[in-house]
């Protein structure tokens, strides 16, 4: 195991801030049947901080037979807690909204040593998404009719049953609680299978629901990775519904697994959203506010406004725009005033953003600004430089590819058809982005739009909205009703008012 002994001055500050969070003795443990217990395997794994590729802490890599012990607990959790009244979930929810309350502050902080968030997007977006989820869940659960009458027959929404999560490492605590929320919402019982690469926010949350009182096996958590705990999971015969959030291909591979025992799979998968920039927009303001919208977290967010279509005739005006914006944003320590953006989070991920660049630059779209290699005055830390490329063609690698990272690739087009076309030309669907100073003309073209959501004037996200998207993006949505109704079977109970 490696600790935080020695690992240097700023690394080791940064451990002093996770030893305040993170309970010592659970680091290496997985949550189970209401216990923190032992791994059945030795195997560990150290996660590293992507601002001092140090590592901070070591986690626990489970095995099948930990899987095993993880579902089995939730299946005989599910036979008592499928049956809690309305009133009891929303108690037992107002109590976990309460102690996450209380440990917020530490959430934050953990996450972005773990991936890197600036130490202000951590604390004012990251970790709030958690608290927002389960408010969110809370509000739909008081005014969800769970049975209604039609004619004679009675039908009945009853909870999905024991449910496999898989998360990502990018928003965590976000597409956590947003799975998690609802299911606990609607009477479910789950396993957790967070990312290794930023697990140990999920301890955390664990420890947050232990102290809430979620009954035993109602959740438990198996840290590991996903050709051996999450295709285990998967492919479980005692796991009924399966929420995956992560990339296409590795959704691919959980929907293969899920297939034999034809349970339920919900998925939000990668994007390529195209955000476009009508000719009556006011570009300085569009163009600028969504280059920071890009690059917020790093531009690891799968709805990042990633392919910005603009006028063809109006390209240069608007490559000016977005390279002015672009070298506004300030990279650096996430701990450091006024830093922008953090590090991506890992070696793996900043030598893949590299290699897309250096695509780009191959392909001919034209270097605005950013580039290969780390920005100046930085020489560790997976550290990229917010780049953007003008005069790109939607057949280029960095137009097909989700890059995840702060790369902008601007395309041109000809008239409003022709912006919808090039917008719906991609395997992806997730997300979208229209700007013009006629909300009329933007409403008409979002709906053109292939995505799951869209986003109008720089609409922001709503938590209360569903959210998921079309093609290779994903199916199912969650947040609000809608990601709740996913954790619900519908049974028909004919001659239930029959009369004698």
């Amino acid at each position: 195991m490696v600790s935080c002994i020695g690992v240097g001055e700023a690394a080791g500050s940064l451990c002093s801030n996770f030893k305040r969070g993170v309970s010592l003795s659970n680091r290496q443990k997985f949550y189970i049947n209401g216990e923190w217990v032992q791994p059945t395997t030795t195997e560990t794994l150290d996660v590293i901080n992507p601002a001092t590729e140090q590592p901070i802490e070591a986690v626990a890599m489970g095995g099948a037979e930990d899987v095993n012990k993880a579902v089995a607990a939730a299946k005989k959790a599910f036979e008592t807690f499928s049956q809690t009244t309305k009133e009891e979930r929303i108690a037992l929810l107002e109590a976990v909204i309460a102690k996450y309350a209380e440990r917020m502050s530490d959430i934050a902080a953990v996450i972005s040593e773990e991936m890197g968030a600036p130490a202000g997007l951590a604390a004012k977006a990251q970790a709030p998404t958690g608290i927002g989820h389960l408010m969110t869940a809370v509000n739909v659960l008081k005014d969800f009719e769970f049975e209604e009458d039609m004619g004679t027959t009675r039908v009945i929404r009853e909870p999905a049953g024991v449910c496999g999560f898989i998360t990502p490492w990018n928003w965590p605590i976000n597409q956590i609680a947003c799975k998690v929320a609802p299911a606990l919402a609607a009477g479910c019982t789950m396993v957790l299978k967070p990312s290794e690469v930023a697990p140990f926010n999920a301890i955390m949350f664990a420890e947050v629901l232990d102290e809430a009182g979620v009954p035993p096996g109602v959740f438990n958590l198996v840290n590991g990775d996903g050709p051996t705990v999450g295709a285990t999971l998967s492919a479980h015969p005692d796991v009924d519904m399966m929420s995956f959030t992560g990339s296409t291909r590795a959704g691919v591979e959980v929907a293969k697994a899920a297939a034999p025992t034809v349970k339920r799979v919900a998925q939000e998968l990668g994007g390529k959203s195209a955000n476009i920039i009508l000719d009556d927009a006011d570009f300085a303001k569009a163009i600028s506010r969504d280059v920071f919208g890009l690059v917020t977290n790093s531009g690891q967010s799968c709805n990042a406004p990633t392919r910005m279509l603009v006028p063809n005739a109006r390209m240069d005006e608007a490559a000016a725009i977005a390279k002015a914006a672009a070298e506004q944003v300030k990279v650096g320590d996430p701990n450091a005033e006024g830093t922008t953006i953090g590090p991506v989070v890992s070696e793996v991920q900043f030598n893949k953003i590299q290699g897309l660049i250096q695509q780009g630059i191959d392909e001919g779209a034209k270097l605005e600004t950013g580039g290969t290699g780390r920005p100046d005055g930085l020489n560790a830390g997976y550290y990229v430089k917010p780049t953007v490329f003008s005069h790109v063609t939607n057949d280029m690698t960095i137009s097909r590819e989700e890059i995840f990272g702060p790369v902008l690739a601007m395309i041109g087009y000809e008239d409003d058809e022709d912006a919808v076309r090039i917008a719906n030309d991609t395997l992806y669907g997730l997300s979208g982005y229209i700007s013009s100073e006629d909300p009329e003309r933007a409403k008409k073209i979002a709906r053109l739009i292939r995505t799951g959501n869209v986003h109008v004037n720089g609409a922001p996200p709503d938590q209360s909205a569903p959210f998921g998207g079309y093609k290779q993006s994903g199916n199912g949505r969650e947040w609000g009703r809608y990601g709740f109704e996913e954790f619900l079977e519908t049974k028909a109970i004919l001659g239930y008012s029959a009369k004698s």
